[in-house]
């Protein structure tokens, strides 16, 4: 039996967690990631026994039999390199829709992240989308942070005011960025309002607390968050001086036509 500890997904999500912590995107449980599993894949792994049932708060029976590698409740990212047992859990959605069967993980009694209703709602929007995007993070980057303080919040501004930040941005985030107002974190309202929002786009700036990201694999959503959060830098370090020179909107036109990428409509005077 193979060694789930050496799987390539868990190793993915282990590197992947402790670079978001070595960023300062994840300060002390701040955080989560939760990646698609290949239900086949695992049972070459032994993981097909149910430990025990956790109620998830909620239904998601569009992904009843999907499996899903998560990170834990109240878990420091710093310490998932040292014991990913504890730390992360593999679980897969029962059949009823509103129970999580943990597989694997949590080896301390606890559970999945809190802000699992808004993850797997956003799967449901993703999939729908886009059947290849298996991840979605969370994160707490600083300059996206400070920026929603700053910024006004309408999703076209802050998206041209990131694209204009640098060249790049709008060859990795064509379609922009959504934002959602202050809610309160944890709960199913924040989750349903979050999945709608990524209906449209792979990224959705939670104003004073973090972004969500989603993407094909672990390494293109880290990548996705990354670039915002440079771009966010930039910003934050201009907005209090006069521009004199910007990325015009012919000019982004221009980027867009020449990688092949097609900017969110509207977006673009």
């Amino acid at each position: 039996m193979k060694d789930i500890l050496n799987a390539r997904f868990t190793v993915e999500m282990i590197r992947t967690v402790t670079n978001m912590y070595a960023h300062g995107w994840d300060e002390r449980n701040g955080g989560n990631v939760s990646l698609l599993l290949d239900a086949a894949e695992l049972e070459d792994y032994g993981l097909v026994k149910t430990l025990r049932t956790i109620p998830m708060g909620f239904s998601a029976p569009s992904l009843a039999g999907k499996a899903f590698m998560v990170t834990g409740t109240g878990k420091y990212f710093k310490n998932v390199q040292y014991d990913p047992e504890l730390n992360l859990g593999i679980i897969r959605i029962a059949r009823n829709g509103c129970d999580a069967e943990l597989l694997w993980g949590y080896s301390d009694g606890g559970k999945f992240t809190s802000e699992l209703p808004a993850h797997l709602m956003s799967h449901v929007s993703r999939l729908a989308a886009d059947p290849k995007n298996r991840v979605i993070m969370h994160c707490h980057p600083n300059n996206i942070l400070a920026m929603s303080f700053v910024h006004k919040l309408d999703e076209r501004e802050f998206t041209r005011s990131l694209w204009r930040m640098c060249t790049e941005c709008m060859v990795v985030f064509p379609d922009g960025v959504s934002v959602l107002p202050w809610m309160l974190c944890g709960t199913n309202e924040i989750g349903i309002a979050t999945a709608e929002k990524m209906r449209a786009n792979r990224l959705t700036v939670w104003a004073q607390h973090g972004i969500y990201g989603a993407g094909r694999d672990l390494d293109e959503t880290f990548g996705l968050i990354e670039t915002v959060e440079k771009a966010a830098e930039i910003y934050m370090k201009i907005a209090h001086l006069p521009v004199l020179n910007t990325i015009r909107d012919d000019e982004l036109r221009l980027i867009a036509k020449h990688f092949g990428v097609t900017p969110r409509d509207g977006y673009l005077d």
